[in-house]
């Protein structure tokens, strides 16, 4: 029996979707399992990023071995740049496609720390120290060259499935499922699997299934007709590149992340396009309407992407035009519905015909796994021990209650937490403790990220308006040199002449009853920002950032 147990701990991915990070610690060794971001949703506002609190990395970065990659998307490598900058990872390993992003990813964001990348595949495996042996079985999902990957420690083996789904037509190569069968004949003792999809009954529809009502739309479109999805569904991509190119129509392609990601795939040959059907930009108006496909990010309606770009007439090359065919290729992702309905709202109102994925228009197929196929890999799998991962809490519960449906015992089910230990010994596991697992939220290039109070105080403004008060004082004879000045912003013209009169008087009032009493600039400032938030509380109903501005006169 091996006597140190092996710690099994997620940094991110469980009860949200994005961030993924899965971290397996021995009494000498780490090793990781992706490096995800979380895109910031409307209640982080300045918010470019969402990462994992690294601390605890940092203080065992000695033990760090290696990062192991699943596939290419945001939420599985975004992280990398940020990671690699703030500790020391000996070596990265990642599928073929995935390695080429995660270099032009690091080259992007200018990381001067040399990483080694090594490429694996099905056959590939990694003893890295005497903890872990690796080993990898391939997935279908909506980016090329997606893995599972299989840990076994002295302790037993663990499987972690990376993003999938079940697609027995896929575009690629097929799902490893006999390898995955095999693996658990032999005996798994941790499955570890994606839940994002937990709550669809069913299967999820083939990738393959897209293709028919995309060429439905090309048949009858008749002018430029305009595809826009996620610039990482590389698949999808390549069906419409397909399509387009059977219909006669040349390809141009819009949005800077879109343009990396074609460039990457096609360079490795994941997307085919032949040089004379691809046209800049600049060269659209040289061709008919009727001969025009347009590819582009933007399909979550973000306001800086290349379609949202197009209705606000930010590029100059080309805009929207009565007679385009825009089609949504993606549903959108929780939260985004609003500036989805903003976006298709404009692009109607401009004369363009919308496309989005519906019963009449299959235009989008999910790359996670539904309730059978979740069924169908604990079948397979056949594991002792089960911890649903990558989803929201309700979809962890769902597919945990699942398991416990096809015959797990309930106790055998963890539902955890970013931070909660479970720990594998023996072929056992138990609930151990926790490691730091917050939520770090980077704006611009910083590193260390902004805190919850920043947040809260870019929500008051945002919400409830800043009232600044200029206060000049004469130190040595403990008076006001003039009247306090005060500027009110985010209020209504009323509400600011009201506001900014009454406050001033109440400024003025404060300041001649302490300023003989010798109080300190703090309790002038305390005192102010209490009196005053109090009476625009009760006048507005409001709660606005008071920043007290004490100047003294020379």
């Amino acid at each position: 029996m091996y006597n140190a147990p092996i710690s099994i701990y997620a940094l991110g991915g469980l009860g949200e979707v994005g961030k993924n990070t899965y971290c397996f610690e021995s009494d000498r060794s780490i090793i990781l399992v992706d490096a995800g971001v979380k895109f910031p949703s409307a209640t982080l506002p300045g918010v470019d990023y969402v990462i994992p609190d690294y601390t605890h990395l940092k203080n065992n970065r000695g033990k760090i071995k290696a990062l192991f990659i699943t596939h290419g998307h945001e939420d599985h490598i975004g992280g990398i740049p940020f990671l690699v900058r703030t500790l020391v990872i000996p070596v990265i390993y990642a599928p073929r496609l995935a390695a080429a992003l995660i270099r032009h990813k690091l080259e992007d964001a200018r990381v001067k720390e040399t990483v080694k990348i090594v490429e694996y595949d099905e056959n590939s495996e990694f003893k890295i120290a005497d903890d872990f042996d690796v080993t990898f079985f391939r997935v279908t999902h909506s980016i090329p060259d997606s893995f599972g990957i299989c840990i076994d420690t002295p302790n037993g083996r663990i499987i972690e499935t990376g993003d999938f789904k079940v697609d027995l037509t896929p575009v690629g190569p097929n799902f490893e499922l006999d390898k995955l069968a095999r693996l658990g004949s032999e005996g798994v003792d941790l499955l570890m699997a994606d839940s994002t999809n937990a709550e669809l009954e069913g299967y999820t529809p083939s990738e393959t299934a897209v293709r028919a009502g995309v060429e439905e739309i090309f048949e009858k479109a008749p002018g430029r007709i305009i595809v826009s999805t996620f610039s990482s569904n590389i698949n999808r991509i390549q069906q419409v590149v397909e399509v387009a190119l059977e219909h006669k129509r040349k390809i141009c392609i819009l949005g800077r992340s879109m343009k990396n990601v074609i460039g990457i795939a096609r360079d490795y040959g994941y997307i085919k396009i032949p040089e004379s059907e691809l046209i800049e930009e600049t060269m659209l108006r040289s061709f008919k309407n009727s001969d025009i496909c347009i590819v582009c990010t933007g399909s979550q309606g973000e306001p800086m992407a290349a379609l949202s770009r197009l209705v606000s007439g930010d590029n100059k090359n080309t805009q929207i035009f009565p007679g385009d065919t825009v089609i949504f290729s993606s549903n959108p992702i929780p939260g985004n519905g609003a500036l989805v309905d903003r976006l298709v709202n404009r692009l109607v109102k401009m004369g363009a015909d919308v496309k989005q994925n519906s019963l009449a228009f299959s235009l989008h197929s999910s790359g996670h796994p539904c309730r059978q196929e979740l069924r169908l890999i604990q079948r397979l799998v056949n594991p002792r021990h089960f911890m649903p991962v990558h989803g929201e809490y309700r979809m962890l519960k769902l597919h945990g209650e699942l398991a416990v449906q096809l015959g797990l015992p309930k106790e055998n089910v963890y539902l955890c937490d970013n931070g909660d230990v479970l720990l594998l010994q023996d072929h056992q596991i138990t609930r151990g403790g926790r490691v730091p697992a917050d939520d770090v939220y980077l704006d611009g290039s910083a590193l260390d990220g902004i805190n919850n109070a920043i947040i809260n105080e870019r929500s008051i403004l945002k919400s409830d308006g800043l009232v600044t008060i200029l206060m000049t004082i004469d130190q040595k004879n403990r008076k006001m040199v003039v009247k306090p000045i005060v500027y009110a912003r985010g209020f209504s013209a009323a509400a600011d002449t009201h506001v900014v009169r009454h406050s001033q008087m109440r400024a003025e009032d404060a300041l001649n009853r302490l300023l003989p009493s010798g109080a300190s600039y703090a309790e002038i400032k305390h005192t102010l920002r209490k009196e005053i938030s109090a009476y625009i509380e009760r006048k507005t109903g409001r709660h606005p950032m008071i920043v007290p501005v004490v100047m003294e006169a020379r």
